[in-house]
């Protein structure tokens, strides 16, 4: 596996990575997170994955140049509106998607790790992620495998009801 630097041009990858995670989240029962509707369909998408993808570091990892696109993590310099700002220096983990076909075959790792290391060059000491705390918990501890560890719960409301997530952070030296 290697891991590229995208850019603006990986907003359609973003949103196909994005559509089959809801997929396969739906098809296990697991809508609480992002419910069933494909991101690609929903209002806004498309100009949210061009905006997001155009004004931050996007990483892409693939089998091999030129093969199909195993995941992306798209990192800004600051956390988004309405979470606590680090007050220091980091690398904000804005999406972290994979191809759900390989699952379990360490491309979320590998992007972690090219996150921590793209941080240091950037005098970063902090790489940080918010997520879907709901349901089973699961998402949570699949960042503490990568080593994350908790910070902030909160809960946003939202038209679907209140969504709980969680605020992670990792040191990157």
């Amino acid at each position: 596996m290697r891991i590229r630097t995208g850019g603006p041009d990986s907003a359609p990858l973003l949103l196909d990575l994005l559509d089959g995670a809801v997929a396969w989240l739906a098809d296990r029962g697991l809508t609480g997170q992002w419910g069933t509707v494909p991101w690609s369909r929903r209002p806004g998408a498309a100009e949210r994955a061009a905006r997001v993808t155009a004004e931050n570091l996007v990483l892409v990892a693939e089998p091999a140049p030129g093969g199909a696109p195993l995941g992306i993590c798209v990192l800004a310099d600051r956390a988004p509106e309405g979470l606590p700002p680090a007050g220091e220096p980091e690398l904000f983990v804005r999406w972290l998607v994979t191809d759900p076909a390989h699952r379990g075959a360490g491309v979320g790792a590998a992007l972690v790790a090219e996150a921590r290391r793209r941080a240091r060059e950037r005098g970063a000491g902090l790489l940080r992620v918010d997520c879907y705390a709901g349901g089973d918990g699961r998402l949570v501890a699949r960042y503490e495998r990568l080593g994350f560890t908790r910070t902030v719960s909160f809960t946003e409301d939202r038209p679907t009801g209140p969504w709980p997530g969680q605020l992670l952070e990792q040191r990157t030296g």
